[in-house]
């Protein structure tokens, strides 16, 4: 059963958190920027036996109270994760991330990185190409589109594999269409401006990085920039899947991750 409470961050954003298991090694989850913490179900559901799983609702997202816009940074997403993992009681966890996810992964290595027992990257970057036209053109289609739920219809057809089931399709949609406007901006400044390619080197914990054969938001060369980056690191493509690997194909990503978190030392 997953069970769902709120939390405050020191600068008063409520940040969420949804959990499942009672006993084995903690996994924290990150969403993407178009995602809630629900995304992570399918591994909520699936591994919650065997690790005690954390999903965090970023600042901003979902039915949380919107923060101010300025407050929604790369900085305040780390905070959120802090916070939930000092609410539960965790000094150190795995972290598993999701495009945006996955940034802020690399962005708690660089403030909190004895927090951190291993990565696991999924659908993102070190850093992506032609960041500020992307968040333009982004943006500008958010705006065409007139409200979230229109766009995330657009949005979807890219990130979801085509011969994917509807419930993917609709269940993309939902989740783009409970951001508001303004916090959806701002997420998608912090999510594609930040740059750590010079972070790579210096991660020095088992790290696994995952990316979607059919991803058209972040493709495999971004994923193996990560994995050639990171010493030691191991790169899975699973077949089929496209920008949200866990979703899309949970059974295949969950069978990775257990295999990943169960050879780390």
């Amino acid at each position: 059963m997953i069970a769902e409470r709120v939390v405050r961050a020191p600068d008063g954003a409520s940040v969420g958190i949804r959990s499942a298991g009672t006993r084995g090694d903690p996994i924290i989850f990150v969403h993407g920027v178009g995602s809630t913490a629900a995304i992570w179900d399918y591994q909520l559901d699936a591994l919650s036996g065997r690790f005690c799983c954390y999903a965090i609702e970023l600042r901003g997202n979902g039915a949380l109270p919107d923060p101010r816009p300025e407050a929604i940074t790369r900085a305040g997403f780390v905070q959120d994760v802090l916070t939930a993992a000092d609410e539960v009681g965790l000094e150190r966890f795995d972290f598993v991330g999701c495009s945006l996810g996955g940034v802020v992964g690399f962005e708690l290595w660089r403030r909190a990185p004895s927090r951190v027992r291993s990565f696991a990257f999924v659908g993102s970057f070190a850093a992506y190409p032609n960041a500020q036209q992307s968040v333009d053109a982004i943006l500008a289609s958010v705006e065409a589109a007139g409200d979230m739920r229109e766009f995330a219809k657009a949005r979807a057809a890219r990130a979801v594999p085509a011969d994917a089931l509807p419930q993917r399709f609709r269940e993309t949609v939902d989740q783009y269409a409970c951001k508001s406007i303004p916090s959806y901006f701002a997420a998608t400044k912090a999510t594609w401006t930040g740059d750590y390619r010079e972070d790579l080197a210096t991660i020095t914990v088992p790290t696994l990085v995952v990316c979607g054969e059919l991803d058209a938001i972040v493709p495999l060369a971004l994923s193996e920039q990560i994995a050639r980056g990171i010493p030691g690191a191991e790169l899975a493509v699973i077949a089929g899947a496209g920008h949200v690997v866990n979703a899309d194909k949970p059974r295949e990503f969950n069978a990775a991750l257990e295999k990943f978190l169960g050879s780390r030392a």
